[in-house]
């Protein structure tokens, strides 16, 4: 019993041992989630000082009925609505031709003859209505870009499957193995398969039209039923948001918007930093509310009221350590998109995958031109130049940063990158739009 108090004794004579510090990375400590609540809690109150400030120096400014204008300049003419009725011709000739090409009755060449010029007068007809068209406003003529955009890339995937179905109903092409093409192997049991041309219908092309995809396919998998609380809970979300991102834009981001005219015009390097930095925070947030509102609540309200199956529409983008990674992961229709129908095609005819990758960055920057600056009626290359850029980011971050360093650089690109062009591009219509007024 001596021995026993005395091997104790000693054991708690001992309080020192060979470790590490919990910080170092020697350690092997990773529960941070109280570090990361702190984070939460300090961003929280000093967004709720920014707001209390924002509220003392202005004022309530958010107003919905503000919204109205965006859309309408004249309520007796509605330009923009009527381009949207007129995309129905473009996707019944697309149709047309369609069938006209499983009877036989055109050639191929002529069917692609077809199908470049309704695609090409797709992406130049709207542009043109909304440059010569003075009561087509900035929102409404995005609206309508982006709406024309979705159908283009929509037609385009349509075009290229039932182009493989035909291909593959040969001999010649029993090698083909387009997988999600022709027949869809997820399929509820229930549901009765689509064959090639049985596909070649108005209820077919127009479920795939609203359907919340880019890439076409014969059998869609379908939801066995419609979640009634689980739209609704959408829904919600999408009418909240709208409000939130309203108010929030006339509140936070117009105010500072045109506070920063002034630095930007005298050239003031120390003021203009300031005053981006100041946007950054707020044209971020807005975008972070955008993203949930359309690739989580619309998307999901739309796929849930079609029964559309397939529901990744984003993955773990947040834990980019790549910039490439973000791109792949943050709009996964797109990335779909140009997988199948872009980059895969370039490949099979020879092209290296730095090419092929460089083309389809080239392809995303000319889009994003394309549906700031036809809208805002004037070219100024930043949306073009941003993503351009995108190239040796990712190839810096890729090569020189990793893990944590590599997710810091990407959000820094988020917070910072972007965002400034799309405020480089208010600053100049602000410019040339209201500049001899505010002189």
């Amino acid at each position: 019993l001596k021995i026993t108090n005395i091997q104790k004794k000693k054991k708690n004579a001992i309080c020192h041992r060979t470790q590490e510090s919990l910080l170092s990375s020697g350690s092997g400590y990773k529960n941070y989630r109280g570090v990361i609540n702190w984070c939460v809690v300090m961003l929280v109150l000093s967004n709720a000082r920014l707001f209390l400030e924002n509220l003392l120096r202005y004022g309530v400014l958010a107003d919905p009925t503000q919204v109205i204008p965006l859309f309408l300049k004249d309520p007796y003419s509605w330009p923009a609505m009527c381009l949207l009725i007129v995309s129905n011709v473009f996707i019944l000739v697309a149709l047309y031709t369609e069938r006209q090409l499983s009877k036989g009755s055109f050639s191929e060449l002529v069917g692609f003859l077809l199908h470049c010029i309704n695609m090409a007068v797709m992406l130049t007809f709207p542009a043109a209505v909304v440059l010569l068209v003075p009561s087509v406003t900035p929102v409404g003529g995005a609206v309508v870009l982006g709406t024309y955009t979705i159908l283009l890339l929509k037609l385009y995937s349509y075009k290229d499957v039932n182009l493989w179905c035909r291909e593959m109903s040969t001999q010649k092409a029993k090698k083909l193995a387009r997988s999600l093409s022709c027949k869809s192997q997820t399929l509820l049991h229930c549901e009765q398969q689509v064959c090639y041309p049985g596909n070649l219908t108005l209820k077919d092309i127009y479920y795939f039209t609203f359907a919340p995809t880019l890439c076409y396919e014969l059998n869609f998998p379908r939801s066995p039923n419609i979640r009634m609380s689980f739209m609704f809970r959408r829904l919600f979300e999408m009418l909240f948001f709208t409000q939130l991102l309203v108010g929030l834009t006339q509140q936070w981001m117009i105010p500072v918007i045109q506070s920063s005219m002034k630095p930007l015009e005298d050239m003031d390097l120390s003021r203009m930093t300031e005053r981006l930095l100041r946007l950054a925070v707020p044209n971020h947030l807005l975008w972070l509310l955008f993203f949930y509102w359309f690739f989580h609540s619309s998307l999901n309200f739309t796929a849930e009221l079609l029964r559309f199956g397939d529901r990744q529409f984003y993955k773990d983008w947040w834990n980019s350590e790549t910039v490439t990674y973000f791109w792949q992961n943050w709009n996964i229709p797109v990335h779909k998109w140009c997988i199948r129908h872009f980059y895969k095609p370039l490949l099979r005819k020879g092209f290296s995958k730095m090419v092929s990758q460089s083309a389809v960055f080239f392809l995303s920057a000319f889009f994003h031109e394309y549906l700031v600056s036809v809208p805002l009626r004037m070219f100024r290359l930043w949306a073009f130049m941003g993503m351009m850029a995108q190239l040796p980011l990712a190839w810096f971050v890729g090569r020189f940063l990793r893990g944590n360093y590599g997710n810091a650089a990407v959000w820094l690109s988020l917070i910072i990158g972007q965002p400034i062009a799309v405020l480089m591009y208010v600053h100049d219509y602000y410019v040339l739009n209201y500049g001899q007024e505010t002189n």
